[in-house]
C-alpha cells in the first residue's frame, strides 16, 4: 500500500478536555433527551453527522471521524453544563483506519482497528479520555512544583525559609487539593466499570493504556507530589518545634517572674 493510499483511508480522532466534570442532570437532558445520546455507565455516545462522539462524566469529549465544525459546536453546547470549564481546551489528535480481520495495532499515534464496532471505539475512548485528563493533572502538578521550587532554593542557600505558619498551611492545602483531585475524584488507576459488562473489549483498552504510558505517568506524578508533601511536612514539623520551644521559654520566664515576685 502506498503512503497516499494509507493517508486517504485514515480517519481522525480528537480528544478534548472540557473541564472538571459534567453537571450530570443538565447533561442528561441535553445529550439524551436533546441529542439522542445513549448512556454507557460513565459515558454518553452520540452520532454527529458522519462522525461519533463520546462524552465522559469527568469532562472529556472523544470524537471519531468528527468534523471540526461539529466538534466545536458540540463543545460550545456542553460548556455551560461543565463544572469549572477550561478556558482553553486541552486537545490530543490521533488517526485510525479500519482493517477487518487485522490485529489491533497502534504506532506513531496511528491505530489499526480490526472492526468498525461502536463499542470497540468506546473501549479505546476510555483510554484516550483518561490520557487527556491525566495530562491536565500533570500540568497542575507541574504548576505546584514550580510554585514551590523557591523553598528548596532558599533552604539550600540560607538553611531556612521565610514562610509563615499561615503561608505554609495554604501551600499544604493547595497540595492536598491537587492530590485529592488525582487520587479521589478521578482514580486513573481503576479499569473503567464499562469492562465489567464487556470484558471481551478490555484487551483493546489495555493495549492503548500501555501505548499511552498511563500507569508510569501516574507513578511519576505520585512521586513528585510525595516529594513536595515530604518537604512541606518537614517544614511544618520544624515550625511546630519552634513554636513549642517558644512556649516553653514563655512558661519558664513566667515561672521565674513569679518566683521573683514571691521572694521580693
Amino acid at each position: 500500500m502506498s503512503t497516499n493510499d494509507f493517508d486517504s483511508q485514515s480517519l481522525r480522532i480528537v480528544i478534548t478536555l472540557l473541564g472538571k466534570r459534567l453537571e450530570t442532570s443538565a447533561c442528561e437532558a441535553l445529550l439524551v433527551a436533546g441529542m439522542g445520546a445513549v448512556r454507557y455507565r460513565d459515558a454518553y455516545g452520540l452520532t454527529v453527522s458522519e462522525g461519533e462522539a463520546w462524552v465522559f462524566d469527568y469532562g472529556v469529549l472523544v470524537g471519531w471521524n468528527l468534523a471540526e465544525a461539529d466538534r466545536q459546536r458540540l463543545c460550545a453546547e456542553l460548556v455551560g453544563e461543565i463544572e469549572e470549564a477550561t478556558k482553553q481546551p486541552l486537545l490530543e489528535d490521533y488517526s485510525y483506519r479500519i482493517e477487518p480481520g487485522a490485529s489491533f495495532k497502534v504506532h506513531h499515534d496511528f491505530l489499526v482497528l480490526p472492526n468498525d464496532g461502536q463499542l470497540t471505539r468506546l473501549a479505546l475512548s476510555h483510554a484516550f479520555a483518561q490520557s487527556v485528563k491525566l495530562g491536565f493533572f500533570e500540568n497542575r502538578a507541574q504548576e505546584v512544583i514550580q510554585e514551590n521550587a523557591y523553598i528548596v532554593e532558599q533552604l539550600s542557600n540560607s538553611g531556612k525559609v521565610a514562610l509563615s505558619r499561615k503561608g505554609l498551611a495554604k501551600l499544604r492545602g493547595k497540595l492536598f487539593e491537587t492530590t485529592n483531585d488525582i487520587t479521589l475524584n478521578f482514580n486513573l488507576l481503576d479499569t473503567p466499570e464499562f469492562f465489567w459488562d464487556y470484558p471481551e473489549l478490555e484487551a483493546y483498552y489495555l493495549g492503548l493504556v500501555k501505548y499511552l504510558d498511563l500507569r508510569p505517568r501516574i507513578e511519576i506524578i505520585d512521586k513528585k507530589l510525595e516529594t513536595i508533601h515530604g518537604l512541606l511536612d518537614m517544614l511544618a514539623q520544624e515550625q511546630y518545634h519552634k513554636h513549642s520551644a517558644f512556649l516553653e521559654w514563655v512558661i519558664i520566664i513566667l515561672i521565674a517572674a513569679d518566683i521573683v515576685v514571691y521572694f521580693f
